[in-house]
């Protein structure tokens, strides 16, 4: 049975109702050599045959091993009580509630989810609408463009590398200067930070921790900023949110986040959840959609769509963004994860995931060959240097059914053999033990 089931009588009447003659003649417009000779489809298969198949490819993932990956995305505990939640019918599709009247609960959930996270950040708005962590960091960079008419941006080598790329290509084609400033041996140089952002600094990109796992407090550099009347942009590990100095407590204008660590299984990457805040000062020049609580016309207490400045509601070239959307479900699933939590949960986890962090650098650095990277205190990561390439280690244990982490020299020359270690709450000590006891194992 053909994917589209229209008997040839529709599909006559169809063509005859637009004006053409045929199906081909739809594709008028593409030149024949541009058009594609045939479509290299297998037969079609059964139901039982069909699930077969995806068994089989399932079987090749390898589900069974100790990770110790982070870079951005972490594999902490997911209550059940989470997919439970999020799995009911209500929830089915995350599209934008344009009708109040017939939205009220996903309109109060994402209400909901950015008090939370306005709580955790300690910035004054939320929105729900963009993609993952990269994605917001280029719309706060953008906004901070938009809010100073200035082109130059001044961004921290420790902020995420992905992150950086993702910058460099969303700005490829725009008028800007992006002017990075080199980490210290995993440090963030706050130092040549503060000299960098000048008059013509329209803001300051940083993250905290920073990407090798070190924590900084970056409220003298947004004071500066601020006295050139700069913006300051911060990326933050939500989790860890709190127990560190918030966003909101160091100055920050625009706070933004990868969500994943709420709530979200690591999933092959993604769908994940881009938290974007900022001040009340800057929420004019946020991107999507903020749910605001106000009441009819009879004083009961309704949700509706405040802020709007997408392409579909104003002008095109007017809108703040072109490439954010409703990303109510993935939001929901954070509400969930952190009202399950509630804030002494959270800090346990963040605090457990340090305490396993700790033992494990200490472990390690015992073993002859292997010293940390830097001094800078860390959360949950951190940074070792090798005596061999970190390629070279995590191949011969990943094998074995460990992961040891991250290599560093995938993006930063001169670190091949420095490895990015990180710890959750899931992690046991023996796990930490073994870990310690394989990679002594190669390095000996």
């Amino acid at each position: 049975m053909p994917y589209i089931p229209h008997t040839p009588e529709e599909t006559r009447q169809m063509l005859d109702t637009i004006g053409v003659s045929d199906i081909d003649a739809l594709f008028a417009d593409i030149a024949p050599a541009l058009r594609p000779k045939s479509f290299n489809l297998p037969d079609g298969l059964s139901e039982m045959e069909v699930m077969a198949h995806i068994e089989r490819l399932a079987e090749k993932n390898v589900v069974d091993v100790v990770s110790f990956l982070g870079a951005g995305f972490y594999d902490h505990h997911i209550p059940a009580a989470v997919d439970t939640l999020t799995n009911r019918g209500e929830f089915a599709t995350a599209y934008t509630p344009y009708q109040p009247e017939a939205s009220q609960g996903t309109l109060q959930a994402i209400f909901e989810y950015q008090t939370a996270i306005s709580r955790l950040f300690d910035m004054e708005c939320v929105n729900a609408s963009v993609y993952d962590g990269g994605s917001a960091i280029f719309e706060a960079m953008m906004m901070g463009v938009r809010a100073t008419k200035r082109k130059k941006l001044v961004i921290s080598e420790a902020l995420s590398p992905i992150y950086r790329i993702m910058l460099a290509s969303y700005t490829k084609n725009l008028k800007l200067d992006l002017v990075t400033v080199p980490h210290r041996d995993g440090s963030t140089d706050l130092d040549a930070l503060k000299a960098a952002v000048d008059s013509e600094t329209a803001a300051v990109v940083v993250q905290n921790p920073n990407f090798f796992g070190n924590v900084n407090d970056f409220t003298e550099l947004f004071d500066h900023a601020r006295s050139v009347k700069a913006k300051s942009v911060i990326s933050v590990y939500p989790v860890m949110q709190s127990i560190l100095k918030t966003p909101g407590e160091m100055g920050a204008d625009i706070a933004v986040a990868e969500g994943q660590s709420l709530g979200m299984p690591l999933s092959f990457g993604g769908p994940y959840l881009g938290i974007m805040t900022c001040t009340k000062k800057m929420v004019r020049q946020m991107p999507g959609r903020i749910v605001g609580r106000t009441v009819d016309t009879e004083g009961r207490t309704g949700y509706v769509l405040t802020l709007q400045a997408r392409e579909q509601h104003i002008r095109r070239q007017r809108a703040t963004s072109n490439i954010c959307s409703n990303q109510s479900l993935c939001a929901l699933r954070a509400l969930a994860y952190m009202g399950l939590l509630g804030p002494c949960g959270m800090q346990r986890v963040a605090e457990k995931s340090m305490e396993n962090a700790q033992y494990a650098a200490q472990r390690l650095t015992k073993i002859p060959g292997i010293s940390l990277l830097t001094d800078a205190p860390f959360c949950n990561e951190f940074a070792i240097r090798l005596p061999i390439p970190a390629y070279e280690l995590v191949d011969q244990l990943t094998e074995r059914g460990f992961v040891p982490g991250f290599p560093l020299g995938r993006y930063f020359k001169g670190l091949e053999n420095c490895l990015l270690v990180a710890c959750t709450e899931k992690h046991s000590r023996q796990d930490l033990g073994i870990l310690a006891e394989m990679v002594g194992g190669v390095i000996r």
